[in-house]
């Protein structure tokens, strides 16, 4: 097996990794960006991003990512397509190796980004209608539904902007939502309260999908007393969580119940010369400009890392 040697490996292509990515490479270290989808990660998937500093009208995910991408590679980083199937780090630590789809690649640091991805519902008719009415970004697949009535799960940041950004474009947004009160900030349930497309369905959790070829409709229960609803759509927007892109290192490094890597500040991890940046990492707060920060750190980190052996 044929082995390609690199200063700094960076696992994930989001805004994290393509900041290690920037800061590695303009410090003339060899490194290498491997992603296994789309380069940017799931932010690219962000219509609008309104609080990302510098920005006076918002952006959308996508050309922040593709500028960034341009940004980093014209200081040399190279990027590469590949799942990353194993960790193994030699005697002393120093000798970092992974394996990508059967190929072999070394460094003597490596920055972990790979960053998270939707929980499911696990429920009947989920899987079936996903990509025909079950979706689990808005931004994607909200136009599909234009002038239709649909529906959002969850409560947090994430179902109350998206949900926002639905009733731009549906004839209405039913959010539904296990407890009897919103998890989002403040200013976005404001916005969403003022909003007219928008109604609420409280204490109540999705028991079934219903449908053939597309969502028809959904069958939803009341925690409280158990009382079951009928709701009539035509798609549903799903946000209940994430869970981190951190099953090929359940071997090799301790993670949280959850599956997140805990780091230092320093984003160093336990094992030497291993960092870990963006919402890989066991955090406060997940957004773009709390993964460039994470990236920039680790990178710097492991630079000193790397004049340290």
């Amino acid at each position: 097996m044929t082995t390609s040697i690199y200063d700094i490996i960076i696992a994930g292509g989001g805004p994290a990794g393509l900041t290690a990515g920037l800061y590695a490479s303009r410090a003339r270290l060899k490194t290498l960006l491997l992603e296994k989808t789309a380069i940017g990660g799931q932010i690219i998937k962000s219509d609008q991003i309104e609080n990302y500093p510098c920005f006076e009208k918002s952006v959308s995910g996508f050309e922040l990512m593709h500028n960034l991408e341009k940004q980093a590679k014209g200081f040399g980083l190279q990027i590469e397509t590949g799942c990353i199937q194993s960790l193994s780090t030699g005697g002393d630590g120093h000798q970092k190796t992974i394996i990508v789809d059967g190929r072999e690649y070394q460094c003597k640091a490596l920055i972990i980004a790979t960053g998270s991805e939707p929980n499911t519902l696990n429920i009947e008719g989920e899987e079936k209608l996903t990509g025909r009415g079950v979706s689990y970004c808005a931004t994607c697949d909200g136009a599909f539904f234009r002038d239709k009535e649909v529906a959002v799960v969850g409560g947090g940041d994430a179902a109350i902007e998206e949900a926002l950004f639905l009733a731009r474009l549906v004839k209405k947004v039913h959010i539904i939502h296990r407890r009897d009160q919103l998890r989002a900030i403040k200013i976005l349930q404001e916005r969403a309260f003022a909003h007219e497309n928008m109604a609420f369905i409280w204490d109540s959790v999705v028991e079934k999908i219903v449908g053939e070829q597309s969502v028809e409709s959904l069958l939803l229960k009341n925690v409280k007393n158990n009382h079951i609803l009928s709701l009539n759509v035509e798609a549903v927007f799903i946000y209940v969580g994430l869970h981190p892109n951190t099953e090929w290192l359940k071997d090799t490094l301790p993670l949280t119940d959850q599956g997140f890597i805990d780091t230092n500040d320093r984003m160093e991890t336990t094992l030497p010369g291993v960092f870990a940046a963006g919402d890989v990492r066991n955090k406060l707060l997940r957004q773009v400009a709390t993964a460039v920060g994470d990236g920039s750190t680790a990178a710097f980190a492991a630079e000193k890392f790397i004049d340290s052996l």
